[in-house]
């Protein structure tokens, strides 16, 4: 099967090449913006797009022709997305289109990757049955994107996940586990949100969704999240616990502290129950994530 993968520098796309690359079953081409920034360099293709390129997008596509495009490729940074809504609308939305046109050209299978900030939070956690009603421009560019999905010829299937946590192979990005490890251990003293509830979502096992999903060439939405509903407060607060650093260094505080361009929903998270049962799919906690986490941090 030749798989497609965009955004593959982020973290999604990166465990997903993992996961893939290698596998005699899968031929993978990665895509990303500039230069390949992952550490494994074997067992794939790697090819710099822009995706607000046209042309350049339906020339990949069209030169690969891949049984299946797993489109990770998004501005996902909320407030990134607030100030800058043509950039997050190109990005999130016409690049979809494009991407589409091609998938429908060649026969590709199409795979979406959502988000949880398609829903207000005021009913969380969401079956994917619920009405979506964004609260900010990244939701609402990621509600019109899975609309066009849903309106293309192509096979499609729509993976919608929450708050995803990981360690990437640039050492620049944090998660809440670094952020939390590398303050505590300097004695610095933490505000975290506990008026916001996610279930949050270990990269490996959003990966291993994603490739639940390509395999079975899945259709419709599925909601693909970790299984515990936890706020960043309670999440910090296990971190350091595990890392047997000062919990009396976090501060509770509700999400008026910070002055942040796009508004966050207040308590989403996800049934995954569908995904359970229609594909296999087994999360992990937020207790083993944490600690299949500080395990690839820790010096071999």
């Amino acid at each position: 099967m030749k798989v497609l993968i965009t955004g593959s520098n982020g973290l999604l796309g990166q465990y997903l090449v993992q996961r893939l690359a290698g596998n005699p079953d899968y031929e993978v081409i990665a895509t990303g913006r500039g230069p390949n920034r992952l550490r494994m360099r074997s067992g794939y293709a790697y090819e710099s797009v822009n995706l607000a390129d046209e042309a350049a997008v339906k020339g990949l596509v069209d030169r690969h022709k891949p049984d299946v495009i797993v489109h990770a490729g998004a501005m996902t940074q909320a407030d990134d997305c607030e100030r800058n809504k043509d950039a997050c609308w190109m990005v999130n939305v016409t690049a979809t289109r494009y991407l589409l046109q091609g998938a429908e050209k060649v026969g590709a299978y199409f795979l979406f990757i959502s988000t949880d900030f398609v829903f207000d939070g005021l009913a969380g956690p969401y079956s994917e049955e619920d009405p979506v009603n964004p609260v900010n421009y990244y939701g609402a560019s990621k509600v019109a994107a899975e609309r066009i999905v849903k309106q293309s010829k192509a096979q499609w299937g729509i993976a919608r996940t929450v708050l995803v946590y990981g360690l990437a192979d640039d050492p620049r990005r944090s998660n809440i586990i670094t952020w939390v490890k590398s303050n505590l251990e300097q004695k610095k003293k933490l505000k975290v949100v506990n008026d916001q509830w996610r279930t949050p979502t270990l990269v490996q096992d959003l990966a291993e969704g994603v490739k639940l999903m390509l395999d079975k060439k899945a259709e419709g939405i599925f909601h693909l999240s970790g299984k515990d509903m936890l706020t960043p407060f309670e999440m910090a607060y296990q971190v350091a616990g595990y890392l047997e650093l000062d919990t009396k260094l976090l501060e509770k505080v509700d999400a008026s502290t910070f002055k942040q361009p796009a508004p966050r929903p207040a308590k989403t998270g996800f049934v995954i129950d569908k995904a359970v049962q229609e594909l296999g799919y087994a999360p992990h906690s937020f207790e083993e994530g944490l600690k299949i986490v500080v395990d690839q941090i820790r010096p071999k």
